[in-house]
């Protein structure tokens, strides 16, 4: 039996609200899941498991409308689907009296449920979030009858406000697999048993790394998972770099230092820079002009200016230059401290300069 994992689409979000590409990554969330249905039919998969948080709000008829035709173009593919706690079953929910094509089952129920697919010999079990919070542990110990059928669970959750469960406990228990939902980040819990695909495209900065969904096999005569392998399919990443610079740094050396990284890896990914290293006190890096230019989300300062504070006391013993020095400097200092006296320095010092 051959899966497909996938969970955590947020259909309908545009991540990067405030950016001029907001757009476009609202679209790649889309684009990305078209490509998991054409990998279900290129792969010739049995089920397309979808743990949690296909839609990032409560979907409208037209979404229902578009994804149904997606499903349709798969009609061999069984395509399983929970909702999380951002699609959440509400009373007035459009997904309340929608008809799904013949191939989708959707858990509707709150209720631990299951559907048995004879073809398959597979029987799924899974319940779909009515509330924004499940605080209780309800998949920890279920039992999983001795039939000779492949079972496979479906869950979303993992931290104290979203079904907590504990990890050995599923381990063990007599599932096939454990198809779950809610973090964001591609992780296998336990080899061939339980996994995290994450989000099939990042939605936000923290979400760095490759973005995909996982491909399984089951053996029929085992019920035990032989392949489980990730995908990436994501159309761009968040990158975290940093960049380091010296003293004689300049605005266009920066802006150049950061077009190269960009473009030795590639324009269409998201960056989040840092910038480390000493800089002369009189220079101020345009951020605001480089966040302009490329796709960069963040841009952190971390850089120090180079003050050469002995040479300041020497020449500021006895004014208000030289008394913040002796009060604040001193070996070892922490990060917080050595921002006070630089910027407390770059203050007293511009006030000098225009007293004078």
């Amino acid at each position: 039996m051959k899966f497909i994992h996938t969970a955590d689409v947020h259909w309908g979000f545009a991540p990067d609200s405030s950016k001029p590409w907001s757009r476009e990554r609202a679209q790649a969330i889309k684009d990305t899941f078209t490509q998991i249905i054409t990998k279900a039919r290129d792969l010739e998969v049995n089920f397309l498991f979808i743990s949690g948080d296909l839609f990032h709000r409560q979907p409208l008829q037209r979404d229902l409308k578009e994804l149904n035709y997606l499903f349709s173009t798969i009609p061999l593919v069984h395509v399983v689907i929970i909702a999380g706690n951002h699609d959440r079953i509400r009373p007035n929910s459009c997904l309340n009296s929608f008809s799904w094509c013949t191939n989708v089952t959707y858990f509707m129920d709150e209720e631990l449920q299951s559907v048995y697919f004879e073809d398959c010999n597979v029987e799924v079990h899974g319940f779909s979030y009515h509330t924004p919070e499940i605080l209780d542990n309800r998949i920890d110990h279920l039992e999983v009858p001795s039939d000779n059928r492949i079972h496979i669970l479906m869950a979303h959750g993992g931290d104290a406000s979203h079904l907590p469960f504990d990890k050995n406990a599923l381990a063990a228990s007599k599932f096939s697999y454990i198809a779950l939902g809610h973090v964001h980040k591609p992780e296998i819990l336990t080899e061939f048993k339980i996994a995290f695909p994450g989000s099939p495209e990042p939605i936000d900065k923290t979400e760095v790394g490759s973005h995909g969904v996982y491909y399984g096999e089951i053996n029929p005569g085992t019920q035990q998972v032989e392949v489980l392998k990730f995908l990436p399919l994501s159309k761009s990443q968040y990158i975290p770099l940093a960049v380091n610079i010296t003293p004689s740094t300049t605005n266009l050396e920066l802006e150049l230092k950061i077009s190269q990284v960009i473009s030795m890896k590639g324009s269409h990914h998201i960056y989040r820079f840092r910038i480390r290293g000493t800089r002369n006190p009189e220079t101020e890096f345009d951020l605001e002009n480089l966040t302009s230019k490329f796709r960069i989300s963040e841009i952190i300062d971390e850089s120090e200016p180079e003050y050469d504070f002995s040479a300041l006391f020497a020449e500021h013993p006895g004014d208000m230059i030289g008394f913040y020095i002796s009060a604040l400097q001193k070996p070892d200092m922490s990060p917080v401290e050595k921002k006070a006296l630089y910027y407390g320095i770059h203050a007293l010092l511009h006030t000098t300069d225009e007293r004078s």
